[in-house]
This record gives structure tokens, C-alpha cells and sequence, in this order.
């Protein structure tokens, strides 16, 4: 017997606690627009779902898109702009972007799964009530008045209410859920959401196991450059505070907070660049990413 295949076997045995401990729990995984630009990064994620579902495990994908849709507008000739890292939408960049996610990434995605052995359902916040969304509000402090302005993002929305009846029923007939982030509102408008703010209201509403986010960092970092393994939301505090963390993390880890302190087991911040990163983190002792937990 070789070597090779006796780690292979290793990792099998490694493994199998988390296979039985997890067996018939949810996994919600927010999958990035930057990652599914990659052929081969998309067919290794793929293959990473479908295993999850062979094993025991329900995933559900929320997928992003926002490098398509710009690239899309621009196509188009249609101007967008960005608030606080969220893409101001008008009815124009709603209707693109319904068409870019729920559209062609979705399908795309849904294919993807197909092709490594699984059986997946394209659906989005639409689809059998998932998501109800109201209109996400910003606001922002006049640098000269130091008066709070309102500002007007359009269409863009945060979910409001979740009924996972959709999701339970798909994952219970052996199927795959991957969600577009877009939703009606109760005034029958349709809504983009950011996709970590879904994937985490989906995380809370669905108790899962797991909210993982893929991203392109390998986790949260500390001041020295160093991997952070594990937080809890008062240390994310403290970290805001004293300027460790900034910038797009800083959202994505309010969407982690707020799944677990809702609901959901753990959540984690990864780089999805990373071949089978998150089998890693969660069927190895050793780990990837950082792992955040309740207080």
C-alpha cells in the first residue's frame, strides 16, 4: 500500500466524526462573484457541495455576482455607482441585475453541480415567499453640518422576513438550493440584496451548522498579518475598534455576527481561491480560516 493511499485513508478517518456529528444538518455557503470567474475554482466548489450532500450534509448556496453585473452595465452603457460597497439601483441596474443573477450566474451554478454528480434547483428570494424584503436605508454625516443625511440606494433591500419552507422541502427530496439574492418587497417591488446579508439571514432562519463566506483574503487578519482562528462577537467589537479590521470585512463580519447570535452554530471567513478550503476547515483538525462563535 502506498503512501498516498494511506493518507488518502487517514483523512477519510479524520473526517468521520464530522460526517456523523453534522449528518442531516444545514451548511449555508455564500459563494463570491470573484471566485466563479475561474473554470476550475467553480468545478472544485461543485464538487465540494455535492460531496457535503453525499455525505449527510444539506448545503444551500447563496451566490454573489457583482463583478458580472458591472460588467454587464458597462456593456450596456449603464452608469452605477457605489454607497458604502453597495451598488446604488436604480429600476434600470434592478432589472440587469434580476437578469445577470437569477439568470445566467444561477444556471450557470446549477450546471455546475450537475456536472460533478448532484442535483441542484435554481431559485431565488422570490421563489415560494423565501424572502421578503424592505428597503435597505443609509445614512451618512454632512462633513461641513455634521447633520445625518439620508441616502437613497434604490432598489437595494435586506431581508425582512425568511420562510424556509422552499429550501427544507428541496434539501429533504435531495436537492441542492442555489439562491439568487434578489427578493420582493411587500410593495411587490423587487429588491437586490447583498449576498453575505442573505446567505446570513438564511444561516439564522435555517438554525444551520454553518455560514460560510468565501472570499478572496484567507480570513481575518490581525495587525501583525497573522491568521485571527477564532472570534467571538465582543472581540470583532474590540478589533472595529482599534482599527484591526476595516474596509469590506467589516460588513462581512456583522453578517457573521449576526448568524450566530440568531440561530446559526458558527460562522466562517475564508478564502475561496483556495482549493477545498472549506473541506478543510471544517473535516480537519488543522482547520482554514476564522471560525466565529457566540459569546
Amino acid at each position: 500500500m502506498t503512501k498516498e493511499m494511506l493518507a488518502k485513508a487517514e483523512v477519510l478517518i479524520e473526517a468521520l466524526p464530522y460526517f456523523q456529528r453534522y449528518a442531516g444538518r444545514t451548511f449555508v455557503v455564500k459563494y463570491g462573484g470573484h471566485a466563479m470567474g475561474d473554470a476550475k475554482a467553480a468545478r472544485e466548489f461543485a464538487e465540494d457541495i455535492v460531496l457535503l450532500k453525499a455525505v449527510g450534509i444539506n448545503p444551500v448556496v447563496v451566490h454573489g455576482g457583482g463583478p458580472q453585473i458591472g460588467a454587464m452595465l458597462e456593456k450596456l452603457g449603464v452608469e452605477s455607482t457605489f454607497v458604502d460597497g453597495l451598488r446604488v439601483t436604480d429600476q434600470a441596474t434592478a432589472e440587469i441585475a434580476e437578469m445577470v443573477l437569477s439568470g445566467a450566474i444561477n444556471k450557470q451554478l446549477v450546471g455546475w453541480i450537475a456536472s460533478a454528480g448532484g442535483k441542484a434547483i435554481g431559485i431565488s428570494g422570490k421563489d415560494g415567499g423565501l424572502v421578503t424584503a424592505t428597503k435597505l436605508e443609509r445614512t451618512r454625516r454632512d462633513p461641513d453640518s455634521a447633520i445625518e443625511q439620508v441616502i437613497d440606494l434604490g432598489f437595494v433591500g435586506t431581508p425582512e422576513t425568511v420562510d424556509t419552507t422552499l429550501l427544507e422541502t428541496a434539501s429533504a427530496s435531495g436537492m441542492i438550493p442555489i439562491v439568487a439574492p434578489i427578493a420582493a418587497g411587500v410593495d411587490g417591488q423587487t429588491y437586490n440584496i447583498n449576498a453575505d446579508t442573505m446567505a446570513g439571514a438564511l444561516a439564522a432562519a435555517l438554525g444551520a451548522a454553518r455560514l460560510f463566506l468565501l472570499t478572496d483574503v484567507a480570513g481575518v487578519l490581525g495587525k501583525d498579518g497573522a491568521l485571527l482562528t477564532d472570534l467571538t462577537p465582543s472581540q470583532i467589537g474590540e478589533l472595529e475598534q482599534n482599527g484591526t479590521i476595516s474596509g469590506g470585512m467589516i460588513p462581512k463580519l456583522e453578517t457573521c455576527v449576526h448568524a450566530v447570535e440568531a440561530g446559526c452554530d458558527a460562522a466562517v471567513v475564508l478564502d475561496g481561491r483556495e482549493a477545498h478550503a472549506m473541506l478543510l476547515e471544517f473535516f480537519t483538525a488543522r482547520g482554514a480560516g476564522t471560525l466565529i462563535r457566540a459569546d
